[in-house]
């Protein structure tokens, strides 16, 4: 089965997972996983990243270790994940129980052209972090391991690993606010409160 015609559309994968996602907090990709979280309804507890390919995960780790009493959720794409495989040892290394990655993974480069990732040719990111050490790793192709994967990105103790096969689609961009100090300024007072940033 090739990206074109996998079932799982990332809109819909990103809704669900949102829908329950409760008091989480969730760092998004740059490019299209931003706009797939835009797009289920923009939030201060989102974070998108707007220019910092590779440093969706790491900035997840920190939040991690920083708020340990809160579930956090990297929600990132495969090319994004690729820049950043490093960062996984770190994350396997430093073990948060808190934190989970959930990777939409429709094997392209959506925000230069559609190009083809490694995911295409054969690189399994889930067998990676289990390799690096996760104690949850897995790859979801169809709506049957859905449930299941969505059920460990919010609640399982991490760190856990989702990669979810996604048709190869470029649905209309759902823009977050673009300016980086309301959208900081925003996520702290949702976390911290005004007290603790005024």
């Amino acid at each position: 089965m090739s990206a074109d015609t996998y079932p799982l559309r990332r809109r819909a994968v990103v809704r669900a997972l949102l829908e329950r996602r409760g008091a989480a907090l969730v760092i998004a990709g740059l490019g299209a996983p931003a706009w797939d979280v835009a797009a289920a309804g923009d939030g201060p507890l989102d974070f998108p990243l707007w220019g910092a390919m590779g440093g969706a995960v790491p900035m997840g780790l920190g939040l991690a270790l920083a708020q340990p009493g809160r579930r956090v959720i990297v929600i990132t794409g495969d090319g994004e994940m690729l820049m950043g495989l490093g960062a996984l040892a770190t994350v396997a290394a430093r073990a948060p129980a808190n934190l989970a990655i959930m990777v939409l993974d429709n094997e392209r480069y959506g925000e230069t052209g559609m190009q083809e990732t490694h995911t295409a040719r054969g690189v399994d990111l889930a067998r990676i972090a289990a390799g690096a050490g996760f104690p949850i790793a897995g790859t979801v192709r169809d709506e049957a391991g859905l449930a299941a994967a969505l059920d460990a990105v919010l609640a399982a103790p991490g760190p856990v690993f989702q990669a979810i096969k996604l048709r190869a689609e470029t649905p209309p961009r759902a823009l977050p606010p673009r300016e980086a100090v309301h959208l900081k300024t925003r996520f702290r007072l949702a976390l911290l409160g005004r007290d603790a940033v005024s």
